[in-house]
């Protein structure tokens, strides 16, 4: 059975933190909004449910969102303090022996069938969960994540919603087409289906797969699948080394004194002995405003790297896209490449051998996959080359780590 962990409005109270003020408002009713980050584009993060009942909603562009709730508060968004409260959430669902999935800030799902070992029945596992948080959260349970977290969208207690067998797909069935909302793949797909008149899930169904298919292609058929209860395996993260290092500037903020001080963090990075002279692929560049709020930039190289040098040029520039001046400054490892033993030269005279083509080979999706995501390296699967259909004949499959 797959648990999902829905904490609500996650960034927005993260956010708001400890400013008293901000507490005061939303606990008087007002309206409350994330907004937008400084140098990008100007639409609202996570709203509150007064500014929801305005019509104010996420995503929307800031004049449209004031012209509607005139009194709309807005908070600093902060997404460095946003990852240090999930990861730390995240390690406390992990400490009860969880295998987690993390979706976004604030939604989680793992499996609790491996934990019935440990804390005896499924409502015993999210017993263990809440009590390993320490927060308020949405629980819901079910035979797949889309149906645990649908699930967990309706739950409006402290009480989990567990969902099993046919019981769950006629839960399903009833409720909303906005659900396809929370999925990547399917959210465009809700303006058409509006305009078709497809209110529930069990409408959607009964469209039928071939008509979805032809229609909509290969997002019609994955909310087919979801509808009908099916849905892929969880993705669980895996368990890695945090490597991080995060010091003041004082009245360092900018110029070129903030890039000594990201010499600074270089070089207690490098020399930190959980490396082990493995070189840095990827980095998280992250700092804490004097304003209020935060900043983050995630930094892949274009080739593994331990060279003192190399990193701070690459990371230097990046901090021109700082939008404010700066109170502290981190930097942290996101991935690393292979160990230097297991390097070879760029230019070798002895003939390349199959093996040594096919580590090559998997460096480089290494590589690419750090900077487009577990996905941006796929191949190409024949299932029905017959078909008329174009998305049936080929399918793309992830090529295996």
């Amino acid at each position: 059975m797959i648990v999902c962990v829905h904490l609500p409005r996650f960034e927005l109270v993260v956010a708001a933190g400890d400013r008293s003020e901000v507490v005061r408002r939303a606990l008087s009713g007002r309206a409350l909004a994330v907004g937008p980050r400084l140098g990008a584009e100007q639409r609202l993060g996570e709203v509150s449910g007064t500014a929801e009942a305005c019509g104010v909603a996420p995503g929307m562009i800031l004049g449209e969102a004031l012209a509607r709730c005139p009194e709309l508060l807005l908070v600093s968004p902060d997404p460095v303090r946003v990852h240090e409260t999930w990861e730390a959430a995240i390690g406390a669902l992990e400490s009860i022996g969880a295998a987690i999935e993390p979706a976004s800030p604030g939604l989680a799902y793992f499996e609790s069938d491996g934990l019935r070992g440990i804390h005896g029945t499924d409502a015993g596992t999210i017993a263990a969960a809440r009590r390993a948080l320490d927060r308020h959260a949405r629980v819901g349970a079910g035979p797949t994540r889309f149906c645990a977290l649908a699930a967990a969208l309706a739950v409006r207690s402290r009480r989990p919603l567990v969902l099993d067998g046919e019981e769950a797909q006629r839960w399903l069935a009833g409720q909303p087409v906005e659900l396809l909302r929370h999925r990547e793949e399917t959210e465009e797909l809700l303006e058409p289906l509006a305009r078709l008149g497809v209110r529930t899930l069990g409408e959607r169904r009964k469209l039928g797969r071939g008509a979805l298919a032809d229609r909509f292609g290969a997002p019609g058929m994955l909310a087919q699948r979801l509808a009908c209860g099916e849905d892929s395996p969880l993705r669980v993260r895996r368990v890695a080394e945090r490597l991080e290092e995060m010091l003041g500037v004082g009245d360092a903020s900018s110029g070129a004194a903030l890039k000594r001080v990201l010499g600074v963090l270089v070089n207690r990075l490098l020399a930190r002995p959980e490396r082990r002279g493995r070189p840095l692929r990827a980095v998280m560049l992250s700092a804490r405003l004097a304003a209020g709020g935060g900043w983050r930039e995630r930094v892949v190289f274009r080739q593994a790297l331990c060279d003192r040098e190399r990193i701070w040029l690459a990371l230097s520039v990046r901090l021109l896209l700082l939008p404010a001046p700066a109170a502290a400054l981190g930097l942290s490892v996101e991935d690393f490449g292979p160990p230097a033993s297991e390097q070879r030269a760029l230019f070798d005279r002895d003939p390349v051998r199959p093996a040594a083509r096919a580590a090559r080979l998997r460096e480089a999706i290494a590589q690419m996959r750090a900077v487009a995501g577990r996905d941006a390296a796929l191949r190409a699967v024949y299932i029905d080359p017959d078909s008329r259909v174009p998305e049936r004949r080929v399918m793309l499959a992830p090529i295996p780590e």
